[in-house]
């Protein structure tokens, strides 16, 4: 076991000696530029290359994908904006055409009911005109009654008046004396 020992501190010792001759980072050191650089160059090359071949086209056809839906769609949306502006005139005047139209239904209701009233107004005046004329025939016919009763009663009140009181009663005098009344 104390050889073993030995030997692995001969091994550690030699590891430290080695590590002591390294210069450090192996990219610093400049033996091994050149080759660090041709590396270099060719991976640049290649990214380059991947991305101009490769990934710049398929970024470059999405864009243009993009870019190409997006003025479809506001093409389309100006589209139909236009469309819902015709929608809104095409609203408004059917609106503008309805309320005339509902207008002239009025105007024409109201002229038939005026034309129907007036019908109506012809007639019951008609109607009035012939009962008053009615009426007025009955108290002409009515007042001619009365009259002639009125005289008839002061003929034969006046007359039994005259005898009563004594005298002898002469009908045209009655009579002329009544007329004479009546006229005021």
């Amino acid at each position: 076991m104390a050889t073993e020992t030995q030997e692995t501190a001969g091994h550690a010792a030699e590891g430290l000696d080695h590590a002591a001759s390294a210069p450090g980072m192996p990219q610093l050191d400049f033996s091994t530029w050149g080759n660090q650089i041709f590396w270099l160059v060719i991976t640049l090359v290649v990214i380059y290359l991947v991305l101009t071949k490769i990934a710049l086209p398929r970024i470059g056809s999405v864009l243009a994908e993009r870019q190409g839906t997006i003025t479809n769609d506001i093409a389309a949306a100006e589209e139909l904006k236009l469309k819902a502006q015709d929608a809104e005139a095409a609203y408004d005047k059917a609106l503008v055409d309805a309320r005339a139209e509902a207008h002239r239904i009025v105007e024409e209701a109201k002229a038939e009911i005026q034309a129907e009233l007036d019908v109506e107004l012809a007639k019951a005046d008609a109607e009035i005109a012939a009962k008053t004329a009615e009426s007025e025939a009955a108290i002409a016919e009515i007042r001619a009654g009365a009259v002639d009763g009125v005289r008839e009663v002061a003929g034969a009140t006046a007359a039994e008046l005259v005898s009563v009181l004594g005298g002898k009663a002469d009908e045209k005098a009655i009579t002329a004396a009544i007329a004479e009344r009546m006229k005021g």
